[in-house]
């Protein structure tokens, strides 16, 4: 319900100003939460039947065409985690990957959210394409995080197992 009335040169700066203030407050915000919420077994997080194997993702969603293009988001954080290759197998390493993707997944579903706020000064009509808007930008980095973690859980899995028959 708009009860803010401006000029529509005013409306069009607001979306380029708000929404990457509003996206980049809400990454900060999780950059500090404490990692122990992004557990993959948190029940949002866990991968269900259906994801098994990520072959909705490959056959469905096609990600393996475009995930390489999605931009990384640990550049906004100067201690964020870089989430573009795997730099080493080793276990710590991959615990914390696996963290840092439930951090991104759960901090973009969080800023797919805050689209009713242009309602405030915008025609009504506009909110629902501030949802549009965030379901493009947000939903392909959703995915992304939705296909690795899985992954990411099997070879640390696999790494566990080969440590466990060498002894």
């Amino acid at each position: 319900m708009q009860i803010i009335f401006v000029p529509n040169w005013v409306i069009i700066l607001s979306f380029f100003i708000v929404w990457p203030l509003l996206q980049l407050i809400v990454t900060l915000i999780f950059n500090f939460l404490n990692p122990n919420l992004f557990n993959p077994n948190f029940f949002i997080l866990k991968e269900y039947k259906w994801e098994k194997n990520g072959q909705i993702y490959k056959t469905v969603f096609k990600i393996n065409k475009w995930k390489h293009l999605l931009p990384d988001g640990a550049k906004v954080h100067k201690n964020g985690f870089r989430k573009k290759n795997i730099k080493t197998f080793d276990d710590e390493y991959l615990n914390k990957f696996i963290i840092e993707t439930g951090r991104a997944e759960l901090s973009h579903w969080c800023q797919i959210i805050p689209f009713w706020i242009f309602g405030f000064w915008c025609p009504f009509f506009v909110i629902w394409i501030m949802l549009l808007y965030a379901l493009l930008v947000n939903f392909p980095c959703i995915l992304a995080q939705r296909y690795n973690r899985p992954r990411l859980v099997r070879i640390l899995e696999n790494n566990n197992k080969r440590i466990k028959q060498l002894y």
